[in-house]
């Protein structure tokens, strides 16, 4: 899962990310200071693996990941080479989701790049760069259509799609926010638009304006979430300087630090559970001496590909999933044997869909 971090310059992405990956990536206080994009594999924090190898006592613990990707900082004009231009662009474009970090706090020590401060506006910016760099292909793809539609009437369907989205984003609309039926959706994710890919909105506030209650009198954080709400988009709140001050604490002073902020998970933590959400995914675990390890896979995946997720063969030689829902495994106390006395261990065949927190061990034969 690789998410691209993206924002106008010196809204707090290169801290954000520095904070949230501790990869070290340039910040400074002028445009343009991340050009090639930093990257930064962040573990997914899963208190059930802990808790698993544990029970266990497993010679390895291995969490799932997910990858960050710092983007440049971008200007209006981008579509048509303003500032980093098409690279930034192709930037995007290579990862699944995308992370808007929004300015949601005053400091007359931080230039904006528009010498204002304001939330909207500056979604509005990047968002219009996107729009506009979508509305070239999609002209170059319905020309295209049209000139093919003379030697094969079944593109008509794809034609009157595209047009559909070319009026839809010309009217300043990202794809995203388009109301489209199961079929029109999967042509449009083949477009590989940038304005379509799904998106979460990161409100960066000062560390003063961090706890829940001063969150919910945040008014450019109430604006953003207004607007987010048109395009079915998730919000979530962060400081940047306090995830730096976080990512050099332990466990335990960490949740003492949170505590004394009033806050209840941490603004990587958030991040994380907003981007399993957004992109639909769950994850499985599958446990025993020699490894405890977490999968993740799109949420309705069936056991045999939740199986060829560990492996080919797996997934070839199929035969059924040994299941145990975690929280039922904790009530045996990790005891297998207890489980299968009380017959909470379940045997599931080939159209079973994985649950997240299945415990699985699958049997094949190849």
């Amino acid at each position: 899962m690789k998410l691209g971090i993206v924002g106008l310059p010196n809204v707090g992405k290169s801290t954000l990310f520095n904070a949230i990956t501790k990869a070290g990536a340039e910040a400074a206080n002028y445009p343009f200071c991340t050009i090639e994009p930093n990257v930064g594999v962040v573990t997914v924090p899963d208190e059930r693996i802990k808790t698993l190898h544990e029970v266990y006592n497993s010679k390895k613990t291995i969490y799932t990941t997910i990858e960050f990707s710092d983007i440049a900082g971008l200007v209006k004009g981008a579509s048509k080479g303003e500032g980093l231009g098409n690279k930034f662009l192709s930037h995007i474009r290579e990862v699944a989701a995308i992370v808007h970090v929004v300015r949601c706090f005053q400091d007359d020590n931080i230039v904006h790049v528009d010498g204002k401060v304001d939330p909207i506006a500056d979604i509005e910016t990047i968002n219009m760069e996107l729009i506009l760099s979508d509305m070239e292909i999609l002209e170059r793809r319905i020309a295209k259509t049209q000139k093919n539609l003379k030697g094969d009437k079944s593109l008509q369907k794809d034609l009157d799609i595209l047009k559909k989205v070319h009026d839809f984003i010309g009217a300043g609309q990202s794809a995203r926010a388009m109301d489209l039926d199961e079929e029109e959706s999967d042509f449009v994710d083949s477009l590989d638009l940038l304005s379509y890919k799904p998106i979460i909105y990161v409100a960066n506030v000062s560390e003063d304006q961090i706890s829940d209650d001063a969150i919910e009198s945040n008014e450019m954080v109430k604006d953003l979430r207004k607007f987010a709400e048109s395009e079915d988009a998730e919000v979530v709140v962060i400081s940047a300087g306090i995830e730096a001050e976080i990512a050099e604490l332990d466990d335990e002073e960490k949740a003492m630090f949170l505590e004394e902020l009033g806050v209840s998970s941490s603004g990587l933590d958030k991040l994380i559970k907003a981007s399993y959400k957004l992109l639909d995914l769950i994850s499985f675990l599958t446990a025993g001496e020699d490894e405890v390890r977490a999968w993740t896979i799109k949420d309705g995946t069936k056991a045999p590909q939740a199986a060829g997720k560990i492996h080919t063969d797996f997934e070839k030689g199929f035969i059924r999933a040994e299941t145990i829902a975690y929280d039922k495994l904790m009530e045996c106390e990790g005891k297998l044997s207890v489980a299968k006395e009380k017959g909470w261990i379940r045997s599931e065949g080939k159209d079973y869909v994985v649950k997240d927190g299945d415990v699985m061990n699958f049997l094949f034969n190849v």
